[in-house]
């Protein structure tokens, strides 16, 4: 009742404008518009004025109005692998930071790591039309977009690249994470060294291997093939993996879990045995650093940042050949990674 009463006109469905604004404050249509959008140009005390007349009147920017001038929706679609990995979590609000710092709406969805679902994402959000997306690709042939962004969609990839076509890309060291991880098992004396990855058409999960392969040839070290194993990340098939890998007298002293998932399955796993065993993860977990996890940290939140700035910056004419951004990961030592091997192991 007290915000009736304070704004009448807002009653009966007429908003203030900003003439309305403009003859209450004693200026002109062009100094309030200066004010509502943060120009220069104008004094303190106009300024106040005018501040004060739309506090008064309850005037409210008609942003729908203004980005249809420009020919934009103010809003950018945003396609996750799976809103409930916690990796994905920093990473996507990072994006809705930037994008509420432009005055962008944030709309976003989960692939499930399906082809499919990626394209008709992507395309549903084109066709609420989006200024930009940043997508997680899930397939391997991103040629149904090219049409889209010929008509303006600016587009980032994240966290892997896209597929058959050129476009932005922003990237973590999946290559180096890997290699450093498994470089670091290698100085704490371990030479049987079991891999556990996603699934082989996933890029993050291909450069982890190439890694892993990368640190044991360093080191001159052979890689059995029954010490790598790629495929779902369900906890019942890493569990199958590692245990595997960990059985007989021949089997592995060090694990490297290819990623949050399969890492917080191969803690369950070696909790229960007796021969101690080390294992580094890359992504950091919940609890890691009490649990004294071993990981390759990337950071998510910076993945996210990276990809909307530029995105943005796409958005407002940045012109140039694709780029590519790749991220650095770093190494945190907790414990699990820097236990001995067995005696004679």
């Amino acid at each position: 009742m007290a915000d009736n009463a304070r704004h009448p006109e807002s009653r009966y469905g007429n908003r203030p404008t900003m003439k309305d604004v403009a003859a209450r404050a004693g200026v002109g249509l062009k100094t309030v518009s200066r004010v509502v959008n943060g120009e220069p140009g104008v004094t303190p005390d106009t300024e106040r004025r005018v501040q004060e007349a739309i506090e008064a009147l309850g005037f409210r920017r008609n942003d729908s109005a203004r980005v249809l001038r420009k020919g934009r929706t103010a809003s950018i679609g945003l396609v996750l692998e799976d809103l409930a990995d916690p990796f994905y979590g920093p990473l996507s609000r990072a994006v809705e930071e930037v994008a509420r710092e432009h005055g962008a709406l944030l709309i976003n969805g989960s692939s499930a790591e399906d082809a499919d679902r990626e394209q008709e994402l992507v395309l549903a959000f084109c066709a609420r039309r989006v200024d930009g997306l940043i997508v997680i690709p899930a397939g391997s042939d991103h040629r149904y977009l090219e049409p889209e962004i010929k008509a303006g969609v600016a587009t980032v990839f994240v966290d892997r690249p896209a597929g058959r076509i050129d476009a932005d890309v922003v990237l973590s060291d999946s290559f180096g994470g890997a290699r450093a991880g498994v470089a670091h098992l290698i100085a704490h004396g371990h030479r049987r060294i079991g891999f556990i990855g996603d699934q082989p058409r996933i890029h993050t999960a291909t450069e982890r291997l190439r890694g892993y392969h990368a640190a044991m040839a360093d080191a001159d070290l052979p890689v059995d093939e029954a010490w790598v194993s790629l495929g779902s990340t369900s906890p019942e098939r890493v569990r199958v993996a590692a245990e595997s890998m960990l059985a007989g007298p021949d089997g592995v002293t060090a694990l490297f879990a290819g990623n949050n998932r399969v890492t917080v399955t191969a803690v369950r796993v070696l909790a229960g045995r007796e021969r101690p065993v080390a294992l580094v993860g890359f992504d950091d977990i919940e609890l890691a650093d009490l649990l004294g996890i071993t990981v390759i940290s990337q950071d998510a939140a910076a993945l996210g940042r990276t990809a909307a700035e530029l995105l943005f910056r796409r958005l407002d004419g940045a012109d140039g050949t694709p780029a590519r951004v790749e991220l650095p990961t770093a190494l945190i030592q907790r414990g699990s990674g820097e236990v001995p091997p067995p005696a004679g192991g």
